[in-house]
């Protein structure tokens, strides 16, 4: 079985795809996929105000939202760019270095797109690796954070 073929074999086994592009580091710097993905979420702390006499009332004003940090959990890439790209963001020269990620929820036939989470500017703040072990040759990763600046939600095909 060609090498590509089973790479797409394994990471079939994932209902969602992981795809992270950062310019000056690769085309794509997430080609694998994660057991886990937490972390996508918008909020609004509503700004609480009182009109003057009126007791029994309250005006909420929405205020700016804020945005979750993604968590990725128990993934298998085919290249090293995830650490690459935390090295270079986190050097000298290259702190203003964006990706932007797509996470896409697919259904039980694993080629129907349902969902997909589309993230703005992505920051990288953590990785690490797993226990090492001599099973196979993929490169692992334990867990991958990256804090992002906007969340937009595109609907799959069949929605």
């Amino acid at each position: 079985m060609p090498r590509d073929a089973a790479l797409h074999e394994l990471f079939s086994v994932f209902n969602f795809r992981v795809e992270i592009q950062v310019d000056g580091v690769s085309e794509l710097v997430c080609k694998g996929g994660f057991a886990e993905c937490d972390g996508l979420e918008m909020s609004v702390a509503p700004k609480t105000l009182r009109e003057g006499g009126n007791n029994g009332q309250q005006i909420h004003l929405a205020a700016p939202v804020s945005y979750g940090q993604l968590t990725l959990k128990r993934g298998m890439t085919t290249d090293l760019d995830l650490w690459d790209w935390f090295e270079k963001v986190h050097s000298q020269g290259h702190r203003a270095l964006r990706g932007d990620a797509e996470i896409t929820v697919m259904a039980a036939d694993g080629q129907t797109e349902q969902l997909r989470y589309q993230l703005s500017r992505c920051l990288p703040i953590k990785i690490k690796a797993p226990a090492l072990n001599a099973k196979d040759g993929l490169i692992a990763v334990e867990e991958f954070q990256l804090a992002y600046e906007m969340l937009s939600i595109k609907r799959g095909g069949n929605n």
